[in-house]
């Protein structure tokens, strides 16, 4: 599958397009401010655009009011459409947020429920209760998201419900061309739900998309999990991916806290070679940061490590994801009353020696050829196995390896991450023969290793052997 991949670039487009907190009924076209992105997001390697939501709301873009009809303040249909067309000419394809476990009071069909009570067409849409109130003064009680009553609970096992949701998946496949969705609180979703989205997905992935970007046409469903078991809702029958949070935390942990046990722990459970790792074969979203969470810039200790953090996200396994911004080093702190802060306009990206670096770990672990093939060592990067080969507190050295299948030659990629302010030697016997250093920028020269590799300060290795 193509998102397997590809490299995510995460937009939230009420931030970056500057749109105002609250809406005010005014059409702006804002989101195309995206489109004069797309030369450099291409140019920086990204695979797929991921749209924070984009529909009609009343505030923050995850109270909807109508999932048929662009956010006002980011502009109309035609523009979003003209948005992802204009990705599409870059290279890269496009998924949109979508928001089904809730919506918000001013939702068209809620609107309904409050102006006629019980006899609503509506009522059932939602999980209600009218021996009851809210704490709006309804008349009735309703079920909120996780206790937030500005954000109504649909009811997912009303077929009349499901029914429109999947036909709003139709109708954004066929006006706007998308290519998969991001499944807010996919946790909380019902999962018959998901087997019926998974079975409208796998249908659209036979209808290539007018204007697409070329070869696969899969639509894509990646959900949004926070904890526990992500296998429940990423198989081969409900969801393809889903956000590892368990590794954004053993991520920057690592580094704050000197030990690289940590984040080698996490992987090791998920994806390693032992029969107990529980994620083999998966390919979760991985990620540094988000519209959700303080920015990698500003919850490291050490600045400095923002580069290594960077190397080790791009090195594990998963789909790597980098948020609009992040990858200059822009800050943000998570708190207060909401996310403003996470979630900021720029009029224009802002490229120093940080987005160089990415744009170099983004062509290493997926990098493509003229003939749509992944540039040697990008296989085993983006489907290898994981293996811990040598740990300690600030240096890890892990492996990916891919075996020979469809004509493709076997892979074996060693990853060396140094999180120290000093340079540091790595030993082990897998260091030993010819390799060619991925990140050598036009060096094309093997290097010769006798068991030992030295680490400058700060400093990650992608290692191909030959």
């Amino acid at each position: 599958m193509w998102a397997f991949e590809s490299t995510f670039y995460q937009v939230y487009p009420l931030g970056l397009c500057d749109a105002p907190h609250e809406n005010d009924g005014v059409c702006v076209p804002r989101i195309t401010r995206v489109a004069d992105w797309a030369a450099y997001l291409e140019e920086l390697g990204v695979g797929a655009v991921l749209l924070n939501p984009v529909f009609e709301s009343s505030t923050h873009g995850y109270d909807t009011r109508d999932l048929t009809k662009v956010d006002c303040r980011l502009g109309t249909n035609s523009d979003l459409a003209q948005v992802v067309r204009t990705l599409h000419e870059h290279g890269m394809r496009v998924v949109l947020d979508a928001v089904f476990n809730h919506v918000g009071r001013e939702f068209w069909a809620f609107h309904d429920l409050r102006e006629h009570g019980w006899d609503s067409a509506y009522r059932d849409w939602f999980m209600t209760n009218f021996d009851g109130d809210s704490a709006f003064g309804d008349g009735f009680w309703y079920e909120g998201w996780e206790g937030h009553f500005e954000l109504v609970k649909l009811n997912l096992k009303n077929p009349q419900v499901v029914d429109y949701l999947l036909d709003c998946v139709r109708t954004w496949r066929a006006e706007f061309g998308i290519d998969g969705l991001r499944l807010d609180v996919a946790y909380s979703l019902d999962h018959e739900f998901l087997r019926r989205l998974r079975g409208l997905a796998n249908e659209l992935s036979h209808e290539p998309v007018a204007d697409g970007v070329p070869g696969d046409a899969s639509f894509v469903l990646i959900g949004e999990t926070l904890h526990g078991d992500y296998s429940q809702i990423v198989n081969e029958n409900m969801l393809h991916s889903c956000t590892n949070y368990e590794c954004y935390k053993g991520l920057y942990s690592s580094f704050n806290s000197h030990n690289m046990f940590e984040i080698a722990h996490s992987l090791h459970r998920q994806f390693g070679g032992d029969p107990w790792c529980i994620y083999r074969g998966l390919h979760l979203l991985s990620f540094a940061d988000n519209h959700d969470v303080t920015r990698l810039a500003s919850i490291l200790n050490d600045p400095a490590c923002v580069r290594p953090a960077y190397g080790l996200l791009f090195g594990m396994p998963g789909i790597p994801c980098v948020y609009y911004g992040s990858e200059w080093g822009a800050t943000g702190q998570k708190g207060g009353s909401d996310d403003w802060a996470l979630r900021p306009a720029f009029a224009e990206p802002a490229p120093n020696e940080l987005t160089t670096w990415i744009a170099e770990l983004v062509a290493a672990r997926t990098g493509h050829a003229k003939d749509g093939a992944l540039v040697p060592g990008a296989r085993a990067l983006c489907y290898g196995s994981y293996r811990n080969v040598q740990i300690a507190s600030e240096q890890l050295l892990f492996e990916r390896a891919v075996d020979a299948a469809d004509g493709q030659p076997a892979e074996r990629v060693l990853v060396a991450v140094n999180a120290a302010d000093q340079p540091a030697a790595v030993q082990a016997g897998e260091l030993n023969g010819a390799f060619l250093d991925l990140l050598a920028g036009e060096s094309t020269e093997p290097i010769a290793l006798s068991g030992a590799l030295e680490l400058a300060p700060y400093e990650t290795r992608y290692l191909l052997a030959c």
